[in-house]
């Protein structure tokens, strides 16, 4: 981190440097922890300029020029979705940063620092990675410009791009650095990507296959007719124009193996060829053909290179990472950790810190496929999992070393809470499938949904000594969970903290298929089953669901359907969430084009509904908040608009109230989750009744009418969230930017929502 660390140690130089935007917080949650621990594992000595003022170039000489190459990342997050709204408004706070302090980090942090020390340095080598170089590796989607921007490598210049979670490739290219080997030279490890000139081949042994074979779009030109006859060219002789000779082969006879090991051999010597950057750029239904052939080959145990022309270059991209083993996780996750803030920060509240500090990842990837969702495009869809050891353990490195602890374990997850340990059947059938998710449309049949690992390691974990309780806080997967009756009791038993947060993320069923998420019937029978447990086990618990408002396929009457399913079920909902495509996402290629990728993409495919007007996305947002005064507006005209001004009014099937005067006034009640049914300071007296006007009179709350002492029956049942006691919330701190200052706690955030 500084010049006076490397002299403590002796360094005179560091071989390698790493580049964050985030604040450096050695834990293995967060990427610079663990890919400098790694290669201080391998011998290599790890700088780590953290947070640099990216106005000038004299931060990235402060530790010297490195010896081998610099690394450069964003951080854990994208930039443009850690700085931005999915209103594209800049957010208040940055939770990777001291005090939550924003506007640390530039837009498109990768491109910005790899700039800024290829002008520090020289000649040195830039080599990206991170989830944002991950999600940019081609020509991509950029919702906050709106358009279709250049691979990250074009716009970054860097040498090399390493995507996924490629410790092995980062290894194996540290190494060869080291041995001598250029940078320029390196083109052979998986999970990497790079620029070469155009038609550029590995060796003459290369193919190439044109992406539209696999998934042809628009237009197919017709065959030509075999059986037309040539016109004669008379202008050469004869001998010129005679066809050669063909050359005879004897009739070999080979076995079934010797077939398909020659065909696996061809396949990994062809790289297939997307529609080019210019091309995509242009026209919405290449787009989103190239999405879906990229995500076709994204099986590292049969995905192929794949190659996108940028003007007078290629982008190359060799095959993902492939998985690593048990043993490997659990090295990468054993290696000496400090599980702390950087000393430097003091006593600086660093929030995305405090929600992981006392939390444990068990697994990484996820096989879901949801198409919001950016996982599988950067971790893969095949499971790893560490062992039950290597995650005891470092539950008793929280307990012996991590200041604060109190004994509870806010969360053992990672992307998909219950998805430890789940893996295909069959190795083979793994290797050859093809399938964008192993549980949509349905649960694939190959696939092994036994949690029984994961509850034995539930048990072993709150049998530890010091620990009090186990919560689970990652997204959970509930369509997998009801499989498994003994995890579930378990779950609901033992680590669930009175409110367990899921995602059915809508209940229309054309919405749910273009985020490739299970029918409401799945929630409703995880729903039936929580409860049965919940009762069994003598507590009051409750879920609380997770939706998503604006998602391509979504139309006002589905949003309309489900504000009516969330006031049936008696849900008021806190935080909500408007989409954000994010680079890469298959719902985001279903933004921008109106397509769906999902099936094979012609001119006359499928039109996607796509909320892409600021108006009708806040109106989508505010169904799910349909309680909530400030929402009553925009829900009259949508509903007005919509034909369903029968939803307005005071009675039970009725949505929203009528406008009355002052509601803009209304605040949701201090429970934050009560259905708002009175004017601030309204009667008390019969509850709901108000005095006359002219006897100091107001008009009623609702309806505006005058009537004395007339009471408003709305029959609005209290929110299920109400009936939870929790204890009295000691004094908030001074808020800053209308977020907690530091010191303000906040609960722990799910890693995935599944």
């Amino acid at each position: 981190m500084s010049r006076a660390e490397m002299e403590q140690l002796g360094w005179d130089q560091c071989d390698v440097i790493l580049v964050t935007g985030d604040a450096y917080i050695d834990h293995p949650s967060f990427g610079m922890a663990l890919v400098g621990r790694l290669l201080e594992a391998q011998g290599y000595r790890v700088g780590i300029i953290s947070q640099p003022d990216w106005h000038s170039v004299d931060p990235f000489r402060a530790l010297g020029k490195p010896r081998l190459y610099f690394g450069i990342t964003a951080g854990n997050m994208d930039s443009m979705v850690n700085r931005y709204t999915a209103d594209k408004k800049p957010r208040s706070d940055d939770a990777y940063t001291p005090n939550g302090e924003p506007n640390k980090r530039p837009d498109r942090a990768v491109s910005v620092y790899a700039q800024r020390a290829r002008e520090a340095y020289p000649g040195t080598p830039i080599i990206i990675g991170s989830i944002e170089a991950s999600l940019r590796r081609i020509a991509h989607y950029d919702y906050w410009s709106d358009k279709v921007r250049k691979s990250v490598l074009t716009e970054s210049k860097a040498d090399l791009l390493i995507f996924g979670n490629a410790e092995r490739a980062l290894v194996d290219m540290t190494k060869r650095l080291d041995a001598g080997e250029s940078i320029k030279d390196i083109k052979d490890l998986r999970g990497t990507a790079f620029m070469v000139p155009l038609g550029w081949m590995p060796s003459e042994e290369w193919g190439v296959h044109n992406s539209t074979r696999v998934d042809i779009p628009g237009r197919i030109d017709p065959h030509p007719d075999p059986y037309a006859m040539a016109k004669e060219d008379k202008k050469e002789c004869a001998s010129e124009n005679a066809a050669p000779e063909p050359e005879v082969k004897p009739i070999r006879i080979m076995t079934r193996e010797e077939r398909q090991a020659m065909a696996k051999e061809k396949h990994n010597r062809t790289v297939v060829r997307l529609p080019s950057y210019d091309v995509v750029k242009d026209d919405p239904v290449m787009y989103a053909h190239a999405s879906r052939v990229f995500h076709l080959e994204s099986n590292p145990g049969n995905a192929r290179a794949l190659v996108q022309q940028h003007g007078d270059r290629d982008v190359w991209m060799n095959p993902p990472p492939l998985p690593l083993a048990m043993d490997e996780m659990d090295n990468v996750y054993d290696l000496n950790y400090a599980r702390a803030p950087h000393p430097s920060y003091g006593d600086a509240n660093i929030p995305a810190w405090e929600m992981i500090r006392f939390s444990v990842n068990i697994m990484r990837g996820c096989f879901g496929g949801c198409t919001f969702c950016s996982i599988t495009e950067h971790e893969g869809r095949i499971i790893q999992s560490r062992s039950e050891p290597s995650i005891l353990r470092e539950i008793e490195h929280i307990r012996d070393k991590t200041k604060g602890f109190t004994g509870i374990i806010s969360d053992l997850g990672g992307p998909t809470a219950n998805m430890y340990r789940l893996t295909c059947k069959s190795k083979e059938i793994e290797e050859t499938c093809r399938r964008l998710s192993c549980v949509y449309p349905s649960i694939c049949v190959n696939l092994n949904t036994n949690h029984n690992p994961l509850t034995k390691l539930y048990r072993k974990a709150r049998a530890i000594p010091g620990v009090k309780k186990i919560l689970i806080q990652s997204g959970l997967r509930y369509d997998l969970a009801v499989r498994s009756p003994e995890y579930v009791k378990e779950l609901v038993t033992h680590h669930v903290g009175g409110l367990l947060k899921i995602a059915p993320e809508h209940t229309e069923t054309n919405v749910l298929s273009k985020m490739m998420k299970p029918g409401i019937g799945a929630y409703e029978e995880f729903r039936a089953m929580f409860e049965k447990y919940s009762i069994e086990a003598g507590k009051k618990q409750y879920l609380i669901p997770y939706f998503i408002a604006a998602h391509p396929g979504t139309t006002d009457e589905d949003m309309l359907n489900l504000a009516l399913w969330l006031k049936k079920n008696n849900f008021r909902l806190d935080q909500v969430q408007t989409f954000m495509p994010t680079p890469m996402a298959m719902a985001s290629a279903m933004y921008h084009s109106r397509r769906n990728p999902l099936h094979k993409v012609t001119e006359d495919s499928e039109v996607v509904e796509t909320p892409r007007n600021q108006k009708q996305r806040t109106a989508h947002k505010a169904f799910l908040r349909y309680y909530d005064p400030k929402n009553w507006p925009i829900l009259r005209d949508a509903l007005r608009r919509m034909g369903r001004g029968d939803l307005i009014g005071t009675g039970e099937r009725h949505l929203i109230p009528p406008y009355v005067q002052g509601e803009e006034n209304f605040k949701v009640s201090q429970g934050k989750r009560a259905m708002p049914m009175l004017a601030p300071g309204a009667g008390k007296r019969g509850g709901q009744g108000l005095p006359l006007p002219g006897r100091g009179g107001k008009p009623n709350a609702l309806t505006g009418s005058m009537t004395a002492r007339a009471t408003v029956e709305t029959k609005s049942r209290p929110s299920i969230l109400d009936t939870i006691k929790v204890k009295k919330a000691a004094p908030a701190p001074a808020k800053q930017g209308g977020r907690p200052a530091a010191g303000a706690k906040a609960g722990p955030a799910p890693r995935g929502r599944k």
